[in-house]
Parts: C-alpha cells; sequence; structure tokens
C-alpha cells in the first residue's frame, strides 16, 4: 500500500456527450498530494494527436493562440470549486470543440508517486431537442371558476443521434418564481412537486401521455392558488460511462395564463347590538360567476368565540342542496335567489349573544347524475351583542323607626317606585350596605350586611353574620315593593350610613335568572346624641386607727352620669409590699360583687381566714367591704374597681364604663421581733445511700419572745441544678400545727422532716441518690401572738441555699461483685478439672496390646 500511494488526478468517465450551443463544465481534482493545500491546474485539449494549451490557473501566459481570444471573451474559463478542484467552463460548444480534454496538476510532491494528468473524451452532438405548446388560440388565456377542471398540453421530441431520455415538468409561476407542479422524469417516474403531494395522490393533479409525443397536465377541482403561468420544461438526459444520468440541455415553452375567480361567502351585516325579545336578521351571500347548474349547501354555525372552530361551534341550522332545512322552533333559514340564504333568529335572549358565521357548499352535477361538491367555503364571524332588557324603576330609602338612645330598635324601609317596563319575567331582590362615617377626610370602603339572589336566598355579609343568626339584625319583605331591615337593638357602633341596592333580575328561556339591572339608593345616617359616659368612685375607712386581729371596714360610694338605669359591680384589690413572697407583682384581686349582686372569692387563698372577708351592697350606689382579724401580712393600700353596665339587647348587660377609687392604707405600726432563717449542714458531701442532714435555724433580734408565742410555716425547696437557673422542687413542708407534707418522689431515698427545738428544724434525707444533689433552702413564715392573744402572720422568710452533693462509693459498688466473680471462676473451674479427670478415667480408657519382640542380636555393620 505504501509502494501504491502517490499523487492522483481525476476527471469524469467520458465519453461526455454533450450538445452543440450549450455549455459543457467538466471538473478535475487532485488528492495525495505534498505541499501546500491549494494546488494548481493545466488544461489541454486534442483533436487526435497533439495537445494544445487551453488555460491555466497558475500561468496567465499558457494559453496558445487559437484559445486566446474565446478565454478573453470568457467564453472558455476555470472556476474554482476548492483548494483540490476546479471546472472547465465551455460555453456555447461547438462541434469543433469534440476531442479530448486532459487536466495537469504541477508536481508539490517531494518525490514523485502517481499519476499527474487524466484525459476525458468529450462528444459534441446536434440539438434534436424540440417543446412547443398548443396550437389553439384559446388555450394561452383560460379564465375559470373554483372547483372547475382544466387541461393543459405540451409537445416534445428529439432526434438525437445518441441514446437520451426526456424528462418533462409542469410548472406554475403565481409570483416572481417557477414552482413545480408535477414531472415525469427521465427514469419514468411521477414526482409531484412540493405542496402537490396529496392532490397528486387524491388523483386531482395527473400527468397523462398521448400520441404525437404530448404531456397533457389535468388539474381537479381548482383553487385561487392555480392560478397563474404555467409552461412546461423538458430536459434532455443521457447515461455517461459509469452508468450516472447526465443532464445534457433544458428547453421550456409557455403553455397558458389560467385565472381562477374565487368563490366566496359572506355575511352582508357587520356586527350588530341588539336587546333581549328582538329578532336577529343576517343574511349569507355566496359570491361566484359560475353560470352552470350548482346547487349551494349552507349551515349556519354559532361559538362564543370568534377563534373556535367548526367543531367547537354550535350548529343552528342547515339546508342542503334540495332545499331542505333543519327543524328548529325560534330559528327560521330561507331561500332569497341563488346566491342568497336568509336566517332569523326570533326572540333574542342575552345568551344568544356571541359569533355567528355561516358555512357554504357549492355541488355540480356529473354526466352519470352524481353531484360532486367542487367547492366550500367559510365566511367571517359576525358579532352580535344582546343586551339584557332592563327595566325603568327607582329605589327609595328611609328610616321608619330611629333611634334615640343606645339598644333602642331601627328599622329601614327600601322602596321600589316609579316601576315601568316590567313584565311577569322580572323579579328584584336587595342588598343593604353600611359605611362608617369618620371625623376626616379618610375614605370608608362600604360593608355588606346581607344581600339576596335571584331565588330571595339571604347571603350574610362578615360584619352582621353572628348578630343576624343570633336574630339582632332582621330582614324581611314588608310589601311586594319594599324591603326592610330591622335593627332589635341599636349599638353605638351600628351608627353611620346605610344604602341599599335593588337588583333586576330577568328569566331567560331555559329559566334560568340573569340579573339585569342595579339601582343603588341615596344613603341614610343613624345617629343620635350621646355625651360621654362619667363614673366617680370614693372610698371611705369607717374606723380611722385599729389593731391587728382587729376588723377592718371600708365603704365604697359611687356616682355616675349620662348611664341609662345603671348598675355596679365592684372588685376589691390590695397593693401590697414588693417584701410579700406570695404576690410578687403587687396588686392582689381579693373579693369581687357583679352586677347581679353575686359575691365570688378571685386571688384570697388562705384556707384558715375563707370567711374573713366580706362584700356586700348596702345601696344601689354604696357598696361595703368588712375584713376580720388582720394580720400584719394585710397591710398595703385597699381600692374599689367599680364597672357600670347599662342594659343591652335582649336583656343582656353591656359594660359602660370603669371607674377606680381613691386607696385605703392599712398599716401596723409594731416593734415586734424581726427573724432570720439560715441553713447549716456538718457533711454537705455524702456518698450514695448515705444519710444528709440538713438544718434549717431561725434566729430572732429585737424584743424577745416566749416560745409559746412563736409559731413557724417551714417548707424546704431544692433547685436540681449548680446554678439557680431551674424551677424549685418542693420537698416537704411543716406548719405550725407540726403536720408534715411530702410532695411524691420518683426514686428510692427518702425524706423526714422534724422539729429539733423552737429555732431548729431538720431535714433529712435517707439513701441519698445521685438526683439528690443540688441547691437545698428553706423558706420560714413566722406565726407570732399578739397581746390580745390573735396570731399575726409575718412575711415569709427565705434562707440562702446550701449545695448537697452525692457523690458513688466505687469500693462497696464493686466490693460484692468482684466477690461474686471470683467464686463463680473458682467453682467452674473445679467443676471444669473435676469432668476432664472422670471422662479420662473411666470414660476415654482403651487397652493397647504390644507386640512381642525378640531378643536378637544386632547385625555387624558390615554385613548390611
Amino acid at each position: 500500500l505504501a509502494f501504491c500511494r502517490g499523487r492522483v488526478v481525476r476527471v469524469p468517465r467520458g465519453p461526455l456527450i454533450r450538445v452543440m450551443g450549450t455549455e459543457v463544465v467538466i471538473p478535475c481534482s487532485v488528492s495525495d498530494y505534498d505541499g501546500p493545500s491549494e494546488q494548481n491546474f493545466d488544461w489541454e485539449f486534442s483533436r487526435e494527436t497533439d495537445f494544445v494549451r487551453i488555460v491555466s490557473t497558475w500561468d496567465s501566459t499558457f494559453t496558445s493562440e487559437e484559445y486566446q481570444k474565446r478565454v478573453g471573451q470568457g467564453d472558455i474559463k476555470l472556476r474554482r470549486s476548492s483548494n483540490d478542484a476546479v471546472e472547465l467552463v465551455i460555453r456555447n460548444i461547438q462541434p469543433t470543440d469534440q476531442g479530448r480534454y486532459k487536466c495537469s496538476t504541477p508536481s508539490t510532491d517531494a518525490t514523485v508517486q502517481g499519476n499527474y494528468d487524466a484525459e476525458v473524451q468529450v462528444k459534441v452532438i446536434s440539438d434534436g431537442l424540440s417543446v412547443s405548446g398548443s396550437k389553439a388560440r384559446s388555450s394561452t388565456s383560460l379564465r375559470l371558476s373554483e372547483g372547475d377542471s382544466f387541461k393543459l398540453r405540451c409537445s416534445a421530441i428529439t432526434t438525437s443521434p445518441e441514446h437520451t431520455h426526456l424528462h418533462v415538468t409542469w410548472q406554475v409561476k403565481s409570483g416572481l418564481s417557477w414552482q413545480d407542479i408535477l414531472s415525469l422524469t427521465h427514469e419514468g417516474k411521477f414526482q409531484p412537486g412540493p405542496g402537490y403531494e396529496e392532490r397528486y395522490r387524491n388523483g386531482d393533479i395527473r400527468l397523462d401521455t398521448g400520441a404525437n409525443d404530448t404531456y397533457r397536465l389535468s388539474v381537479s377541482q381548482a383553487s385561487s392558488v392555480d392560478g397563474g403561468a404555467y409552461r412546461c420544461l423538458v430536459s434532455e438526459w443521457v447515461r455517461g460511462a459509469d452508468s450516472s444520468w447526465q443532464k445534457i440541455q433544458e428547453k421550456s415553452v409557455e403553455i397558458a395564463n389560467v385565472a381562477i375567480q374565487r368563490t366566496d361567502v359572506v355575511i352582508s351585516t357587520s356586527n350588530m347590538s341588539l336587546t333581549e325579545r328582538d329578532s336577529l336578521d343576517l343574511t349569507c351571500n355566496i359570491t361566484t360567476d359560475r353560470s352552470g347548474i350548482f346547487e349551494a349547501e349552507v349551515m349556519w354555525y354559532f361559538s362564543t368565540s370568534p377563534d373556535d372552530t367548526l367543531s367547537d361551534a354550535q350548529v343552528l341550522l342547515s339546508m342542503d342542496r334540495d332545499s331542505v332545512v333543519s327543524d328548529s322552533t325560534l330559528i327560521s333559514l330561507s331561500r332569497v335567489d341563488r346566491n342568497s340564504y336568509h336566517l332569523l333568529v326570533r326572540d333574542l335572549d342575552v345568551e344568544d349573544s356571541g359569533y355567528y358565521f355561516c358555512q357554504a357548499a357549492v355541488w355540480v352535477p356529473l354526466h352519470n347524475g352524481s353531484w360532486h361538491k367542487v367547492v366550500e367555503r367559510t365566511s367571517a364571524p359576525v358579532s352580535v351583542v344582546v343586551s339584557a332588557l332592563e327595566p325603568d324603576y327607582e329605589v327609595f330609602l328611609n328610616i321608619s323607626k330611629a333611634p334615640k338612645f343606645s339598644d333602642d330598635p331601627t328599622e329601614l324601609n327600601c322602596r321600589i317606585t316609579n316601576a315601568q317596563d316590567t313584565e311577569a319575567n322580572i323579579r328584584f331582590s336587595v342588598s343593604w350596605y353600611y359605611r362608617q362615617r369618620l371625623l376626616s377626610d379618610d375614605v370608608v370602603s362600604e360593608e355588606l350586611l346581607a344581600t339576596m339572589d335571584a331565588d330571595w336566598t339571604l347571603q350574610l355579609g362578615d360584619r352582621s353574620r353572628e348578630r343576624i343568626q343570633n336574630g339582632e339584625i332582621i330582614f324581611f319583605k314588608k310589601a311586594a315593593n319594599t324591603f326592610s331591615l330591622r335593627i332589635q337593638w341599636t349599638s353605638e357602633n351600628d351608627r353611620g350610613d346605610y344604602f341599599c341596592v335593588i337588583s333586576a333580575w330577568s328569566r331567560h328561556r331555559n329559566n334560568s335568572w340573569v340579573k339585569s339591572k342595579d339601582v343603588t339608593s341615596s344613603s341614610v345616617n343613624i345617629f343620635w346624641a350621646t355625651q360621654d359616659y362619667t363614673l366617680t368612685v370614693e372610698a371611705v375607712k369607717l374606723k380611722p386607727f385599729f389593731l391587728a386581729g382587729h376588723t377592718f371596714e371600708m365603704t365604697c360610694k359611687v356616682s355616675s352620669k349620662n348611664i341609662k338605669t345603671p348598675r355596679y359591680s365592684v372588685l376589691i384589690t390590695a397593693e401590697k409590699p414588693l417584701t410579700d413572697q406570695s404576690n410578687p407583682n403587687g396588686t392582689t384581686r381579693i373579693i369581687s360583687l357583679n352586677q347581679d349582686s353575686v359575691v365570688r372569692l378571685e386571688d384570697w387563698t388562705d384556707q384558715t381566714r375563707v370567711d374573713g372577708v366580706v362584700l356586700e351592697k348596702v345601696q344601689e350606689n354604696e357598696f361595703r367591704y368588712r375584713m376580720y382579724q388582720t394580720q400584719i401580712s394585710d397591710a398595703g393600700l385597699y381600692r374599689c374597681v367599680v364597672t357600670a353596665w347599662s342594659p343591652g339587647g335582649g336583656g343582656m348587660w353591656r359594660e359602660a364604663v370603669n371607674g377606680l377609687s381613691n386607696p385605703i392604707q392599712i398599716d401596723f405600726q409594731t416593734s415586734g421581733p424581726v427573724f432570720n432563717v439560715s441553713v447549716h449542714s456538718d457533711n454537705p458531701t455524702v456518698y450514695q445511700g448515705e444519710l444528709a442532714d440538713l438544718l434549717c435555724i431561725v434566729t430572732t433580734e429585737g424584743m424577745a419572745l416566749e416560745p409559746d408565742d412563736m409559731s413557724f410555716d417551714v417548707s424546704w425547696f431544692a433547685v436540681r441544678s449548680f446554678a439557680l437557673d431551674r424551677e424549685p422542687v418542693l420537698l416537704a413542708s411543716l406548719d405550725r400545727r407540726g403536720i408534715v407534707t411530702q410532695s411524691r418522689r420518683n426514686g428510692s431515698s427518702d425524706l423526714s422532716l422534724e422539729r429539733i427545738s423552737p429555732l431548729e428544724f431538720r431535714l433529712r434525707v435517707h439513701s441519698c441518690e445521685d438526683h439528690d444533689f443540688g441547691n437545698h433552702y428553706c423558706i420560714v413564715t413566722p406565726w407570732v401572738r399578739s397581746a390580745t392573744g390573735v396570731w399575726q402572720r409575718e412575711p415569709d422568710i427565705k434562707a440562702k441555699p446550701i449545695f448537697l452533693s452525692v457523690k458513688m462509693d466505687v469500693l462497696n459498688a464493686f466490693k460484692y461483685p468482684l466477690l461474686i466473680g471470683f467464686g463463680l471462676a473458682t467453682v467452674i473451674g473445679l467443676l471444669s478439672c473435676l469432668i476432664g479427670y472422670c471422662s479420662s478415667r473411666w470414660c476415654c480408657k482403651k487397652e493397647v496390646q504390644e507386640t512381642r519382640r525378640e531378643r536378637r542380636r544386632l547385625m555387624s555393620m558390615e554385613m548390611d
């Protein structure tokens, strides 16, 4: 292969048969060469033996004298198609150009390998092809109607001495370029042009051959696109030496100009606007100049959108070619003349609004008596707008009952007046709206109270839904032309503007109701003059001075203005000093009395003094509060919080205004002892399972008291963290009567709380566990007996916490498990030795017999 590789110059295989007077193109290419990519070519010609130089791509002086004129005029030239290929072009080839043509390439290779030139034989024959059209003058111009058929003929014959084939193509020109219709190729195959494939398969376009070498084009069902100039294009082909077909010449002749008169379908009326109950009158016109016998088939369509297709549209009415009309009640179709069809729709409805269009098909008779549809067209849609028949009426809104005070009833009447053109197919409904009035210029949108549908179904708005369901607002129809709105108990929030909207509904042919008109009334204002409510509360202490243990009394007197038949509810509150641990917020709700004189204890939680506070109504506007056996912890500021109530709608009470009295102070001047509390433990670090002792020690300063005159409530708490960042947990408590209360525990440890001296209280944690760690503290509530024998409660005292640590005793924790493990291991080892000994002694014993050996002397080494 390496030896055979080299430059290859190629030209077509000859002979090349060409027709005199045509343009000849002879290609030449080179491959497998070295050197630059762009190669040069030389062309030479020989009739017999010697070659004459024609033209070269690189040497302008290459051309011989006899070819200089033709090369200079451009009749012979080289056309480069790529770097390694050129084409020799000879215009108007003559018989003298018949001969051998050689293409040569100068060498650019490092070594000489392959061929550097190639020859091809060119044979020039005479022109024997003739193409002609029809001889009849009328065939040059045809005027046809859409759907007609026509035929065109052309004649093509060749007298070439060579064996050539003809390729016939019919073309049409409706614009600037010619378009192929149908061809009979040189290989005897029919080939339709682009866009004519389906018509060729349907048989609407045919190409037939006849006598005298004629080729006839037959076109059926002609349409507007078939109009234009027609020509017959004939090319002559010959088979080359390589068995490929080569076109040697081409001729054409224009046959006829065909004009197609388009058949169109239009509706004579443009877009229309009609009113309900009117009639719709449309005419479908077929524009055609067809003079022969034909019949039309018309079909009317209706659609809601102009873009709907025929499959989506609704068929209204149709008339076939025998003038038979389909059945319909409100729609009629008639034939005015040969080309006009009239559609009449009576008693229009709003639902008839949409787009109307007609479709017409033209039928012509055939020779066998059957009918053939030649064309079918659809008109452009006509928009028809049917507006509802609006009745003429007015709406008047008045106030039949106006409120003068809050909770008075309100009634509004919405009347329909001057009603005209109202028929039995008209129905009225109402919608009620409310608009709040503002002092500023802000725009407030109206709020829907309720609205009625065509079947008088009430739809509620969000603002009044709950009140309507409770019966506070009522909607009803007082008369045939009057709708009413009643508010049973009008409140201040109901003040504002009200208006109503009367809607007229029309009944359509399908018994459905459609809203046709809305009329809004003028607004009316609901308003009454009001004055601000005033409430004054005065608290008076009945006893100016008293001691601890005595009864505290105060009265609250109430006076009000601009409140209709008020009733009062009273709440007694106390503002304790911030040192009071039971109420760190400062204000305590003690007891209340509502407007129905029902007493309720609020935050009074002292179970020993459940009946120690009393609140009663002395007069309609006077209330008295008593506190029996007052304690030092009761010191603080006491007030009366009074709420005035006025009767509301439905027997309900409505809150009007609140008032707060002046404070009454309870202050005890005493020089009693001062108590301090501390927590102590001899061993705050214990091991698990040991006992932990915690002492709560109370100390006194100031005046000394007898032990029998002091008593304490002690409570122990724990915070399960190193820092005091968690909620405290109550462990146990001991009240002043000696009753111990313990909280529920989850672990196995136990607690005990006892009093070991008048001022010392001990908490013991038995069998401590790891969850018993944390900060522990006690809270002590001292009780002191006064000179009158009454026990007084002192403020709670909290001790500083002490941290209790619980450790694990590692030796004691692992002592017993280790002993048990060593014991079990020893027993199992001895048992294993015993089993092995017994097995080897009695179970696995075998008798072994040894063979007897004779006592002989050994032979000497030399005898081996």
